[in-house]
């Protein structure tokens, strides 16, 4: 997140990331900690905690629950999209 000062008044600006994250359980189990706080960062999430915290909170709001897919139901527009 950035931040500016205009006259006197603080602005800050976030731009969500493209592309969300893909690693695994594995790959979070492992992840060193300034990398996750890296990660964390990017999506605007700030994690106060000890290293396996972080990585907690990582996995429980990045991965997909079990059998859970992002393309599991499709979407259909109600009405044509023109």
């Amino acid at each position: 997140m950035e931040s500016k000062e205009e006259g006197g008044d603080a602005v800050c600006f976030f731009q969500m990331p493209v592309h969300y994250p893909r690693y695994t359980k594995e790959d979070y189990k492992k992840m060193p900690e300034t990398l996750v706080d890296r990660l964390l960062a990017e999506y605007g999430l700030s994690v106060n905690g000890d290293l396996s915290f972080k990585r907690d909170f990582a996995m429980s709001t990045f991965l997909w629950p079990a059998g859970a897919s992002v393309h599991s139901t499709p979407v259909t527009p109600s009405r044509p999209l023109h």
